[in-house]
């Protein structure tokens, strides 16, 4: 299944797509580009999407395990297979193994896989950078709930599984620490920012969208753009529908036989969705039905539900404070990654490779954590 436009999940193939999204959000905007000049050298950004004057280093001194080095922090084959691993198998729960045969433009999915996997690493290690600058430390309470997340992952794994990938018990307390020092250095330097969030900046309202997508998507999430000719298609069946509820038919029957999503009712505010779409949906009183709309991402039929909805405005002020604290913390962030320096061991990288052997099926490297821990900011 390398490409999709609509699929439909079992809950627990859900939950587990939903954790490879926040990790591939956490990581897109952090991309690395691993070629012969070295780390950080195409695509320089950083979480949330601020360019990067980071400076980049060639050294021939590694140990011998070392991947990359940030300032005074490294990333070794170990802490990078327990990632690699244990994303793999997490798609791999979801699409089944064939997956790493696709391919788009040219790039491997499992080149792709990796290069978000020493993106989020890299993040994480910087953070604990900051934290130690921040003079963040974690307290006996969280150090003992790392601990024993750390001991329940490392129990969980068989003899073959901690051969292939290299580790020990000590391996796996580190990145757990490191993931804490992320999350405590972000609360430490938002937790004096508390912006006030009127209604009408947080105004929310309530539509129903059928949504015709003018890419589709392979299984690791990137958009494949569909071709001319079918996105002339997608306008005349967004047309077609335009009609059908002009004669009175059903609009989540409609929804339900053409739309390229699953949900038929959302709700958004300003500022979160394209702009003429946006523009289109605002402009409507409840009850009525937009014109075709084009978007970005495709062709939409909206329909307006609640020109105000009180619940979803008061929950959308908290993602905007949520948004708010992020961008104070992301000035902080990019100054501090900007002194940083950065380097690569390429010999090392290129020979890194996935693990394919149906006795290693360790996922829950992540779930661990957040279960005795709590979740990890979406940095």
């Amino acid at each position: 299944m390398p490409f999709s436009k609509k699929m439909n999940l079992d809950t627990k193939k859900k939950k587990t797509i939903d954790r490879l999204h926040r990790f591939k959000k956490g990581t897109a905007v952090l991309c690395l580009s691993l070629t012969m000049t070295g780390m950080l050298t195409g695509c320089e950004k950083l979480p949330f999407g601020e360019e990067s004057n980071t400076k980049v280093v060639l050294t021939s001194g590694f140990g011998g395990e070392e991947i990359f080095r940030i300032s005074r922090s490294s990333c070794t084959k170990p802490e990078l297979m327990v990632y690699l691993t244990n994303m793999q198998n997490q798609y791999e729960t979801v699409y089944g193994p064939d997956i790493w045969n696709a391919g788009a433009q040219g790039v491997t999915l499992e080149q792709r896989l990796k290069d978000s996997v020493i993106a989020r690493i890299a993040q994480v290690k910087t953070m604990a950078l900051l934290a130690q600058d921040h003079e963040v430390t974690l307290s006996e309470n969280e150090n003992g709930k790392i601990e024993k997340a750390a001991e329940a992952y490392y129990s969980s794994l068989s003899p073959e599984e901690i051969e292939q990938m290299g580790i020990t018990k000590d391996t796996i307390l580190g990145l757990y620490k490191e993931f804490a020092l992320a999350n405590a250095v972000y609360d430490k330097i938002i937790q004096d920012v508390n912006p006030e969030i009127s209604d009408d900046e947080a105004r929310t309202i309530t539509v129903e969208q059928i949504v015709l997508h003018n890419y589709k998507t392979d299984a690791l999430g990137n958009k494949i753009p569909d071709s001319e000719e079918e996105q002339k298609e997608d306008l005349k069946i967004a047309r077609r529908v335009i009609r059908h509820i002009n004669k009175g038919e059903d609009f989540a029957l409609l929804a339900e036989k053409y739309s390229d999503e699953e949900e038929v009712t959302v709700s958004f505010g300003k500022g979160e969705v394209d702009r003429s779409l946006e523009d289109a949906a605002f402009d409507l009183d409840n009850g009525e039905v937009s014109s075709v709309v084009k978007a970005e991402d495709g062709y939409y039929v909206i329909r307006c539900i609640s020109t105000f909805d009180v619940k979803q405005t008061d929950a959308n002020k908290e993602k905007l404070m949520k948004k708010r604290k992020k961008e104070v913390f992301n000035e902080v962030y990019n100054r501090f990654v900007n002194s940083l320096t950065r380097s690569l061991n390429e010999e090392l990288w290129n020979g890194i490779s996935m693990i394919h052997d149906k006795n290693v099926t360790t996922a829950d490297f992540f779930s661990v954590y957040e279960e005795y821990c709590g979740k990890t900011q979406e940095l």
